[in-house]
């Protein structure tokens, strides 16, 4: 039986091309955080913080961010950047404890699901990257990142005409073992 929260986990899909120019609402942004926020996190840490970079505020942005990259590479950065009508920047409190950052990491990527899902329920499109540019000391500098913060990725927003078809999933039974224990 098929639940409807089953139905929208499986037609949601990561929105990475083909954006409209509709405006991202600030308010619609802060609605979906509102209700992502609630992913299950250690401790109740909260380990993120969000910088949003609104559609008006999107071309002298993305004019700034592409100074980040070599000459070379800026006019096709220009091009990629300019696509999404919008940003959503997720940072995550890096812990040095190993075990805490994986449960914060943990509780990242749950939130964004949480967010792609219901950013999908209102038409609206998003994908995760993970691009290098993350990882880039003059990118960390222009956002404000602080030590002891990670650049969890950057979230393209944007609304869109066209769903992309499903791609398979691996059967279930090629990924799962059940533990059997000992038998006599």
């Amino acid at each position: 039986m098929s639940t409807d929260l089953a139905k929208l986990i499986r037609e949601r899909r990561s929105i990475k091309n083909g954006y409209t120019d509709q405006a991202v609402p600030t308010e619609l942004v802060k609605e979906l955080l509102r209700d992502a926020v609630w992913a299950p996190n250690h401790g109740l840490r909260e380990p993120w913080r969000f910088i949003y970079v609104p559609t008006e505020e999107k071309a002298e942005f993305v004019e700034k961010l592409v100074k980040t990259f070599p000459a070379e590479m800026q006019e096709n950065r220009r091009a990629y950047f300019s696509s999404p009508a919008a940003f959503l920047i997720v940072i995550m409190e890096e812990d040095p404890r190993q075990k805490q950052w994986d449960e914060n990491f943990g509780a990242i990527g749950a939130l964004i699901q949480n967010f792609q899902l219901l950013a999908w329920e209102r038409q609206l499109g998003v994908v995760w990257k993970t691009n290098p540019h993350i990882y880039d000391p003059k990118v960390r500098q222009l956002l404000g990142v602080q030590p002891g913060e990670k650049i969890a990725g950057f979230l393209h927003l944007g609304y869109f005409n066209e769903i992309p078809k499903a791609r398979a999933r691996t059967e279930i039974e090629e990924k799962l073992t059940v533990y059997e224990g000992e038998r006599e």
